[in-house]
């Protein structure tokens, strides 16, 4: 038996959630079941809206995130000269 080896089925549920504007993915958990992240999926949706998030998509996965919001807008790029 290898203890290091995950299985799906260990991992908690999660809701993620993707937004358009900003550009970011955030995760909200964990989750016993997915009933209970389906019932807090709205609200984490209506949270976000409320902060002018836009073109949000919502599913319910079960997973282990590692960062719980990550940013996908393009980072600056600063050129220095010596």
């Amino acid at each position: 038996m290898n203890l290091f080896q995950s299985n799906e089925s260990e991992f908690a549920w999660w809701v993620e959630i993707n937004t358009a504007v900003p550009r970011c993915t955030y995760y909200f958990g964990p989750f016993d079941s997915e009933k209970e992240a389906q019932l807090s999926r709205s609200g984490y949706v209506e949270d976000l809206y409320q902060e002018e998030a836009r073109d949000i998509i919502a599913v319910i996965k079960q997973c282990q995130p590692h960062v719980l919001t990550i940013s996908h807008d393009k980072a600056k790029v600063e050129i220095f000269s010596f």
